[in-house]
């Protein structure tokens, strides 16, 4: 696994050891984590760019806050998610995979948080539910 920490090791691995909350990004595959303290990134998509990827492939990773209460994963599904067409089957795929993945990832990362959806991001989650 390739972790990436933003702006660099040492602050990222202090701002763990204050339980200062994390962003956090997940490739589907789980093979890069990148990760920064809140404040340093603000967003996901600012923590690509300082990580020296476009912001453009958001799409790509699974989205995490990390605190000393939980994973908040940011749960919003591609609409290209592996190329499944029908929404409500990509919505499941990616919901089971997201729980793999980061519950591994957040494992080898030394983390045994919860992962919650937030009820701000429970649209999609919702639907699939509902089915």
């Amino acid at each position: 696994m390739n972790i990436i920490k933003c702006p660099d090791k040492t602050s990222v691995d202090q701002a763990v050891a204050e339980n200062e909350p994390l962003l956090i990004l997940i490739s589907f595959d789980g093979k890069t984590v990148i990760m920064s303290q809140i404040d340093e990134a603000v967003e996901h998509h600012i923590l690509l760019l300082k990580a020296g990827f476009s912001d453009k492939d958001i799409d790509k990773y699974f989205r995490l806050v990390l605190d000393e209460n939980g994973a908040d994963w940011t749960f919003v599904c591609p609409p290209d998610y592996k190329g499944i067409t029908d929404k409500t089957r990509r919505i499941k795929q990616f919901y089971k995979d997201g729980n793999l993945v980061i519950s591994d990832v957040l494992q080898q990362l030394g983390f045994s948080s919860d992962i919650n959806i937030p009820k701000r991001y429970r649209r999609h989650f919702d639907l699939m539910v509902e089915e």
